[in-house]
């Protein structure tokens, strides 16, 4: 998570996102405690992102993800304004870890009837983001590195790509994104719902 000390007000996407994961939780009758206990995320940590005092992080949000049964294009997506068909470049969402050195760009967001999703993914030289679950048991991803080098570890094999090459499988379990350098990563990922 990343807090605000500068004074500045919280971005507007973190304030949609902080008011849908109340939603979500007050949907299931859940209290912040049950929530903390269910996630391994601290009470306070929930408030405050809640709150938009906080935004939240890649693996916070994939902790939310999986006990809300959603993924994290799905989340994102339900905070943007409005779904459309044609998805302009200049309105696709991107969102920031800048802790982990990650961008997100939501090139196609999920959509009512659709099972599919794009995202731009990019990773500084040096990044390592770990996800505990997949947000959806079975998710089918293909990995499709664009530039630089990523290496990609699920259900304990490692893969290392290059430009050009794409990965696909099922996630069960814990994964890892890896951008060992010496330049960025950038990729495509594509997410179905099984």
């Amino acid at each position: 998570m990343r807090q605000r000390t500068d004074g500045t007000a919280p971005d507007p996407v973190d304030v949609r996102l902080g008011t849908r994961l109340a939603e979500l939780r007050a949907e299931r009758g859940w209290s912040l405690d049950e929530l903390a206990e269910r996630t391994g995320v601290s009470r306070s940590t929930l408030s405050r992102a809640e709150r938009a005092e906080i935004s939240p992080t890649a693996a916070l949000l994939n902790r939310l993800c999986a006990v809300h049964g959603r993924t994290m294009s799905q989340l994102l997506g339900e905070v943007e304004a409005r779904p459309a068909p044609v998805v302009r470049a200049a309105d696709q969402q991107v969102w920031t870890d800048r802790a982990a050195g990650f961008v997100r760009r939501s090139v196609s967001p999920p959509h009512a009837g659709l099972r599919g999703e794009l995202v731009e993914g990019r990773l500084a030289a040096g990044a390592d983001l770990a996800y505990d679950r997949p947000p959806v048991p079975g998710l089918e991803q293909h990995i499709w590195v664009l530039e630089g080098e990523l290496e990609v570890t699920a259900q304990d094999t490692a893969h290392r790509l290059d430009a050009g090459d794409c990965l696909r499988l099922r996630v069960w379990g814990p994964t890892r994104f890896r951008c060992p350098g010496p330049g960025d990563a950038r990729y495509v990922l594509a997410v179905v719902l099984p």
